[in-house]
């Protein structure tokens, strides 16, 4: 196992400092030409900082204390920028054979002053973009909905990720933002945690300020199942929300099925949780789960709405187009799957990178119609 993620970290790291490389080269080579040649201090920051996320994040399993945190989320931002600017180092050189096929009269260095500089605004709105959380409001309608449900409201929230970016503040914030919008039950759809090492805890003192008529729910994501789960679901529990550990509850008529991402990632696992849960499929349920892997399965159960979050819709691009093509239609929003409604949250925070563009954060209030 240990030779396995140290096989992947290395290659990460190789993929790393050749996309650097390529980068620092495209940028020199777009520039008047020095005489004579010489290695620059540019270099040796770039070289620095094609390490500098690998290391932060070694450092970010062991440690929690301030200077790792800020090196860490620094580490992340200057990775966020990187993809930018690892863009614009290949549009350069696409415009630049243009303009040499066009003998267009244009520089080199125009060139890269262009793509380069569209890429430093595309990181910064990125970053500024990650930190707007949005209110989005969706009607839901569920056949076999108890009358006490109409017209009320679920708070979704998913992938904060607290720990070394985003902490107590981010999560105190979040707490603020939901209690403001009085919903009737809040559900918290995985990815509380970012995995990495924390004081869970105290990131989850916070949520003791979560109040609503049919209270809070939680099941872990992915991020919590790196390893073992209990310290997150103690350190939920304690704080005052309801861990749902692959069970059902019942609440005014509506059944609640909640789902860790380990047993719902996979079909015949899931397909026996629901089973056991023995759902009516004569009366409405929601199903709680942390990703849209599965919904095949809670169909054929007669799930009425599966909800979930986990895509952060890519986040930025091109990461928007990859997540796109595994998840199709359930990346976002909400989507119909034969009689089963499936709604995907973007997420409140970010994973990796704090950046987003052409998806934004959210909390979700669902309305039952």
């Amino acid at each position: 196992m240990r030779r396995r993620i140290a096989t992947f970290v290395a290659v990460i790291q190789a993929i790393l400092l050749l996309g650097h490389w390529f980068v620092y080269e495209t940028w020199t080579a777009f520039q008047p030409a020095t005489d004579p040649p010489r290695i620059s201090t540019m270099a040796f920051v770039f070289a620095f900082l094609s390490i500098s996320f690998v290391t932060a994040s070694l450092l970010a399993w062991r440690f929690y204390d301030w200077p790792v945190r800020i090196y860490y989320t620094a580490a992340a931002i200057w990775l966020g920028f990187f993809n930018f600017f690892f863009l614009a180092a290949i549009a350069s050189w696409i415009a630049f054979g243009v303009v040499r096929a066009t003998r267009l009269p244009v520089s080199q260095q125009h060139v890269a002053f262009l793509f380069f500089g569209a890429a430093l605004v595309a990181g910064i709105a990125g970053l500024v973009n990650s930190t707007a959380i949005r209110v989005r409001r969706v009607p839901v309608r569920l056949p076999n909905l108890p009358d006490g449900w109409r017209g009320r409201v679920v708070a979704l929230v998913t992938d904060t990720h607290l720990g070394h970016v985003r902490g107590v503040g981010f999560a105190r914030r979040i707490v603020a933002m939901i209690s403001r919008l009085k919903p009737d039950i809040i559900l918290i759809a995985g990815d509380l945690y970012d995995g990495t090492a924390a004081n869970v805890r105290k990131l989850a003192e916070p949520l003791r300020a979560l109040s609503a008529p049919y209270g809070a729910f939680y099941i872990a994501g992915n991020h919590e199942e790196f390893g073992d789960h209990t310290k997150y679901l103690e350190a939920v529990s304690a704080a005052g929300v309801r861990v749902l550990n692959n069970e059902k509850v019942v609440l005014d008529g509506l059944q609640l099925v909640g789902v860790h991402f380990r047993d719902a990632v996979r079909a015949d696992r899931l397909r026996q949780v629901l089973q056991d849960a023995r759902i009516d499929r004569n009366s409405a349920s929601i199903l709680l789960t942390h990703a849209p892997d599965q919904p095949a399965v809670a169909a054929e159960a007669g799930i009425s709405l599966q909800v979930n979050g986990h895509t952060h819709g890519g986040q930025f691009f091109p990461f928007t187009i990859f997540t796109k093509r595994v998840y199709g239609a359930f990346v976002y929003g909400l989507h119909k799957l034969g009689g089963m409604l499936v709604f995907t949250s973007y997420g409140a925070g970010t994973w990796g990178p704090p950046l987003r563009l052409g998806t934004s954060p959210e909390v979700v209030l669902l309305t039952f119609e």
